[in-house]
């Protein structure tokens, strides 16, 4: 009997998982998004979902891609990532990037995330490299990215020869910025940690980053700071 119901279980969990997936796959981006609310309190209503990968991007988890759904976002900010990574194929065409979690298809809180609740904040994940060439091995670890350690000059901890890509997230930010004017949107706020902000606006393309006004988060608490070494937070705004 005990035999019977645990293979009864796997099946309800098999099935369970079998139309979160196939849902997901059939989900149509259609119409106008709209987000009611504050990034931190708030909801999504018709929210589009990003494409699992494109040419020279792709999400970074499954599990979150397919059974958490978070990978919602309002339909310009849909198209603001697209027209970035596509003007990303020509600034920097050897590089893949990755896009974290972003929103649940009718926004509210996801835990853990405090934001990402109207469609409107997105998670994209550090570049890496080693000896100045693109570093890809741990952009395959899905959810466990999120734990990844950086000290302040952008080095990675369980291995110091790994780095921050600077020059690479200066360029991605710079497309991110002209896409969202297109697209009628644009950058509110950047979360990255504090001690790697002065690294970034000394990359080469930082510096020209800094010329574009773009506010970075300057002051966090010490837990929500070190949460952001491993990625960098993009909250947009409707214009």
């Amino acid at each position: 009997m005990k035999k019977n119901s645990f293979k009864f279980l796997i099946l309800i969990f098999v099935v369970f998982i079998g139309s979160r997936t196939f849902s997901q796959i059939l989900y149509k981006n259609e119409g106008v998004s709209k987000s009611v609310g504050r990034v931190s309190s708030g909801e999504l209503i018709n929210g589009y979902k990003l494409p699992y990968k494109g040419e020279n991007f792709k999400y970074f988890s499954p599990f979150s891609y397919y059974i958490l759904n978070r990978s919602f976002v309002h339909s310009k900010v849909y198209h603001t990532i697209i027209d970035s990574y596509k003007l990303c194929e020509e600034d920097c065409p050897d590089i893949q990037f990755r896009i974290m979690e972003c929103s649940t298809k009718k926004g509210g809180r996801a835990f853990p995330h405090i934001t990402h609740q109207i469609g409107l904040s997105v998670d994209f994940m550090t570049p890496l490299i080693k000896e100045n060439k693109p570093k890809k091995t741990y952009d395959h670890t899905g959810i466990w990215r999120y734990l990844m350690n950086f000290d302040k000059d952008g080095k990675a901890n369980i291995n110091s020869s790994v780095e921050i890509d600077f020059n690479t997230i200066a360029k991605h930010i710079i497309n991110l910025n002209k896409a969202a004017k297109k697209n009628g949107l644009k950058i509110k706020k950047i979360i990255l940690e504090i001690n790697l902000k002065d690294d970034l606006f000394k990359s080469e393309e930082g510096k020209k980053l800094k010329n574009y006004n773009i506010y970075f988060v300057k002051k966090l608490s010490p837990k929500i700071d070190k949460l952001h070494d491993d990625h960098y937070h993009v909250d947009f705004e409707v214009l």
